[in-house]
């Protein structure tokens, strides 16, 4: 399973209205064309931050200019691409603004850099592709 924590700009009520709009909700989390499992996490109750180390944590928050208290957290199954999938649901979660971290890099990746196909430290968004040449 792979995994993308999105760090939208807003409230969290309205994300989750978003959500409810645009998925399937079944209890405690959403489902997109049943290959991603959609849950929000928090620090207070979850494990958001539990695999991010402080460099990674001071990327978030100057990115964003604060420390966020809540994500949108994606699992992908492994079975499939998700790609196309991963690209459209964070472009609707960060269409007012925001970042996406992905289990490939420690950036914080912006909507724009994502659209645009930017190179950073030799990866894409969600690349698992080149990060598993890599290694």
């Amino acid at each position: 399973m792979r995994s993308v924590f999105v760090f939208p700009t807003g409230e969290r009520a309205d994300t989750i209205a978003l959500l409810d709009r645009h998925l399937l909700r079944q209890p405690g989390r959403w489902l997109l064309a049943d290959r991603l499992y959609i849950e929000i996490d928090d620090e207070q109750t979850g494990y958001l931050f539990a695999d991010l180390d402080r460099n990674d944590m001071a990327l978030l928050e100057a990115a964003l200019g604060h420390r966020p208290t809540w994500a949108v957290v994606v699992d992908i199954s492994g079975r499939i691409d998700g790609t196309a999938e991963v690209r459209w649901l964070v472009a609707l979660l960060l269409a007012r603004g925001g970042v996406v971290l992905d289990d490939y890099s420690a950036h914080p990746w912006t909507p724009r850099e994502i659209e645009s196909g930017a190179v950073i430290d030799g990866l894409r968004f969600f690349d698992f592709r080149a990060s598993h040449e890599r290694a």
